[in-house]
């Protein structure tokens, strides 16, 4: 059973965590917090000056902020500065007990796949994949629309209000949990305590600048450690190789999707807005969905809200 959190409304109390990397940029980071205080009051917030490197603070300083968010009874949600890396190195620490008393709802995307995919196995917390501070001044309508969509009770359409649409790879209808986030991130918890039965799920999968072949290895590794067998439908959203060598040969990316999921015996689905880049829909994890593709049609629909309505 999903331990489902509280709804979000505008004007409820918030906490702003760091669970990974500082932000590239303060000034991106206080315009971000300024927008977020125009909507939700935002009881605390990650401050500069604790960073180790790459890291927004230490492991243990890290993962106290999360406790003391989690344990909060007045926070509704913990949403996360930025992504970059760091939150795999807590997942030993957290306490599971307590996350399992308190559902929070958890915001961010990218490097917090693995915070999102930890705790849904976990805690049975369900999780928002979105946007994270350093994007709230540059979002546009369409990007907020679908975090509070879902942040407040809604299960919109996925995609709504976004250009691109859903194609299909492979042909079929499933309904199962909706998995997923970051492949890179996804990859490095498998043959750890934290990561979910994907049995039945419908895995969602984005990416950025990485090279087909690197693409292609990391499907190697899913399809090989069980999981691209044990799922029962697959999403692709947003994935870009940044520059490539034009000397180098290469597989294109479409040519990597088609050998791993072309002939698979359930849907597969690309075109999702989700990755990256904005804009960007969010996506609630850990929410059963339905996904059916077509020859001629694709669609992705929750089948319950993400919050405790």
């Amino acid at each position: 059973m999903l331990r489902r959190p509280p709804p979000l409304t505008p004007g409820a109390p918030v906490a702003v965590v760091a669970p990974a990397s500082p932000p590239c940029s303060a000034d991106a980071y206080r315009a971000g917090l300024d927008c977020l205080r125009a909507t939700y009051d935002v009881q605390w917030a990650w401050t500069p000056g604790s960073e180790r490197g790459y890291l927004a603070a230490p492991d243990r300083d890290r993962v106290a902020a999360l406790h003391s968010a989690i344990e909060d009874p007045d926070i509704r949600a913990l949403i996360c500065v930025r992504g970059g890396y760091g939150s795999l190195r807590l997942l030993p620490r957290i306490d599971w007990s307590l996350a399992r008393q308190h559902p929070t709802l958890l915001v961010g995307y990218s490097d917090v796949t693995a915070l999102h995919l930890a705790l849904y196995a976990k805690a049975s917390w369900p999780g928002l994949s979105g946007p994270v501070i350093t994007e709230w001044a540059q979002a546009d309508d369409a990007t907020l629309a679908s975090f509070q969509n879902w942040a407040e009770g809604d299960t919109p359409t996925f995609g709504d209000g976004f250009d691109t649409s859903l194609t299909a790879l492979a042909h079929g209808a499933a309904s199962g949990p909706l998995l997923g986030g970051n492949l890179t991130v996804l990859t490095r918890l498998l043959g750890t305590p934290f990561v979910p039965d994907f049995e039945g799920a419908v895995l969602v999968l984005e990416e950025v600048a990485e090279a087909p072949y690197r693409v292609d290895r990391m499907l190697t590794h899913l399809q090989q450690a069980g999981v691209m067998d044990a799922v029962a439908g697959v999403v692709l959203g947003s994935f870009t190789t940044g520059s490539l060598d034009s000397h180098t040969p290469t597989l294109s990316l479409s040519e990597v999707f088609q050998d791993h999921l072309g002939d698979r015996p359930y849907p597969v689905v690309s075109g999702l807005s989700y990755g990256h880049h904005l804009p960007r829909c969010s996506l609630p994890l850990g929410v059963p969905v339905h996904l059916r593709a077509t020859p001629t049609h694709a669609a992705l629909e929750a089948e319950a809200p993400l919050v405790n309505l």
